[in-house]
């Protein structure tokens, strides 16, 4: 049976518009392997997403049909782009973070080689249209995997640099404090 078109149905269940892409905030905390200082990332990190995770498959056979398992739970590297101001704070910071995990010259690692020295955690909160946070992603055990180059160019005039970094870390948690739906609050450690 096919579903007659109505705007009223449709407005009755958009009833607040939709949340922007623009209403978003990204926090990034600096490791303890070497001080760095991210205290701009709130505001110079200009693009974002919230996070991906996905669930693995295990496929069983049985009598030539398969029957399919939920597996392990991995999560994508994380992208963010950052707006380079003239005091190169923000990428001094993450070249150095990446550097005392493994140095450019000599292959080591500053410190003590702890696990938990290099890795940091970030978070990505979400505003609805009057300012309060709707939504809040926590990454945890995070670190640059890779801090990408800045074009420079004779012919991009009225422009500001940017440059991307990508992030691998061990998982992200929703803060159920900020979130609605069954899932917040129901997540193991």
């Amino acid at each position: 049976m096919a579903q007659s078109f109505s705007v009223t149905s449709f407005k009755s269940n958009f009833q607040l518009g939709g949340a922007r892409p623009t209403l978003f905030q990204v926090t990034l905390t600096s490791p303890t392997i070497v001080g760095v200082n991210l205290a701009k990332t709130p505001f110079l990190i200009r693009a974002a997403n919230l996070p991906a995770s996905n669930l693995g498959t295990i496929p069983v056979p049985y009598y030539g049909r398969v029957l399919k398992m939920a597996g392990d739970r991995t999560f994508d590297p994380w992208t963010v782009t950052v707006i380079n101001d003239e005091d190169f704070q923000i990428r001094d910071a993450l070249e150095s973070w990446s550097n005392a995990i493994n140095q450019m010259r000599g292959n080591i690692r500053t410190g003590t080689g702890k696990l938990n020295d290099y890795k940091a955690s970030a978070q990505v909160v979400q505003y609805n249209k009057e300012g309060a946070v709707i939504r809040t992603y926590d990454f945890e055990g995070l670190f640059p995997k890779d801090v990408q180059p800045i074009d420079l160019n004779w012919g991009s005039q009225d422009a500001i640099e940017e440059f991307q970094v990508t992030f691998e870390y061990d998982n992200w948690v929703l803060d159920s404090s900020s979130s609605t739906g069954s899932y917040a609050g129901a997540q193991g450690s």
